[in-house]
């Protein structure tokens, strides 16, 4: 059987360690403030995680760019000239072009290799949802499976990771033209918090409004419960933005409803990135994990 790369984006949001436990690559994409680009890289190089989101507090755009086709064709080709075929499985293309990108490279390249394999996979997802995908296609490589039944896998089930996640502040999401001037400024006053989801075509978007930030807390397990199963390859994450008190205590609610419930599932706390960050901003939480089939537009 012929070895392969699994390759992401800067959307997965798995740190040096994770990546080199789970053999996983990645492509940066770009952040871009203050007249700067720097990538946006997953172990904070250029700036420091609290610096970057410190920018933010004190009022700097971040704007981001995806990965682009030149930068996957380089790299595919890299891949293959090494003897490896590829798996790459990239942020939602509801979210960021970089799966077109992924597209136009593998095209390109398939008169030069006709025998490599090159398989693209838009996983509908981002942040620890999209790094808990690559994960899991890393556990079916070591278990022996083949390039085309590990993405059979991960098409097959990459519409059953749940997110569920709440900000601190409206105010990044209207920045990145998420949400209204108006719908920012009035929910800040009302202490509203957005219940955001994933939804069945990849796109990020609120499905509920609950008031205050306990509330939201309580919501997000609540409704992670509601939707969670247990499966072979779970790995249950709670993703913060610059909030580790928070994410700690989100975990905590989280570990006491598995009790409750008998749930045998560890949960890991993992950091936002630089890419969702730029969007959702510092004191996002969010929990991630495998559950019901994601069946619902936003």
């Amino acid at each position: 059987m012929k070895k392969f790369v699994i390759v992401t984006d800067s959307c997965a949001d798995l740190d040096r360690e994770l990546r080199e436990k789970f053999d996983i690559d990645y492509l940066p994409m770009s952040v871009h403030f203050n007249g700067k680009e720097l990538p946006a890289s997953l172990d904070w190089e250029q700036i420091s995680f609290k610096d970057f989101y410190n920018l933010m507090r004190d009022g700097v755009r971040v704007k981001t760019s995806q990965v682009n086709a030149g930068e996957y064709s380089a790299a595919f080709a890299k891949y293959i000239e090494d003897g490896f075929d590829v798996l790459s499985i990239s942020c939602s293309s509801a979210l960021s072009s970089s799966y077109k990108g992924s597209l136009v490279a593998r095209d390109e390249l398939k008169e030069k290799y006709p025998e490599a394999k090159i398989i693209c996979i838009d996983s509908r997802n981002s942040c620890a949802g999209l790094g808990s995908l690559c994960i899991t296609a890393s556990r079916l490589r070591a278990e022996g499976k083949t390039v085309e039944e590990t993405a059979e896998y991960i098409e097959k089930n990459k519409q059953r990771m749940n997110q569920f996640c709440t900000v601190e502040s409206l105010t990044y999401l209207k920045r990145a033209g998420r949400v209204s001037a108006t719908s920012a400024v009035f929910g800040g006053l009302l202490q509203v918090k957005p219940i955001i989801i994933s939804d069945v075509n990849g796109q990020n978007g609120a499905i509920e409004k609950v008031k205050g930030r306990k509330n939201s807390f309580e919501r997000l397990v609540q409704m992670f419960i509601e939707a969670y199963e247990p499966d072979p390859y779970q790995c249950v994450v709670v993703a913060h933005a610059d909030c580790l008190s928070d994410a700690e205590t989100l975990k905590s609610m989280l570990e006491a409803k598995f009790k409750e419930k008998n749930i045998q599932s560890e949960i890991e706390i993992r950091k936002v990135g630089p890419i969702i960050g730029a969007s959702a901003g510092p004191g996002t939480v969010a929990i991630y994990g495998f559950g019901k089939e994601v069946t619902v537009a936003v």
